[in-house]
């Protein structure tokens, strides 16, 4: 599907945590997430981390210079679910 939209001159980057899976398909541009399936944007609450993954595959779309390339983002599933507990904590705090 992807490369049917870049045919009609739509530029895209696909948002993987399946890195095996993206290598082998091959798309044009894709970035990598080391987080468990389902979870491409991190933990919920962390809208830090979801906007930074979101910038992240926006400015690949401006960088990448040949087809096929996959960036792996520097984040770990541990430190975001780290963060998200203590997001998650604050919240319900708020709640009361």
């Amino acid at each position: 599907m992807q490369r049917a939209i870049e045919q009609r001159g739509i530029p895209t980057v696909s948002i993987t945590v399946a890195l095996d899976v993206t290598e082998h398909c091959k798309p044009p541009r894709a970035i990598s997430v080391p987080f468990m399936m389902g979870h491409h944007f991190g933990t919920p609450h962390h809208k830090e981390l979801q906007r930074r993954i979101i910038i992240e595959a926006l400015n690949y779309l401006l960088t990448t210079k040949r087809s096929g390339e996959v960036l792996n983002l520097p984040v770990t599933w541990a430190q975001a679910r780290k963060e998200a507990i203590a997001i998650e904590k604050a919240v319900d705090e708020q709640k009361g």
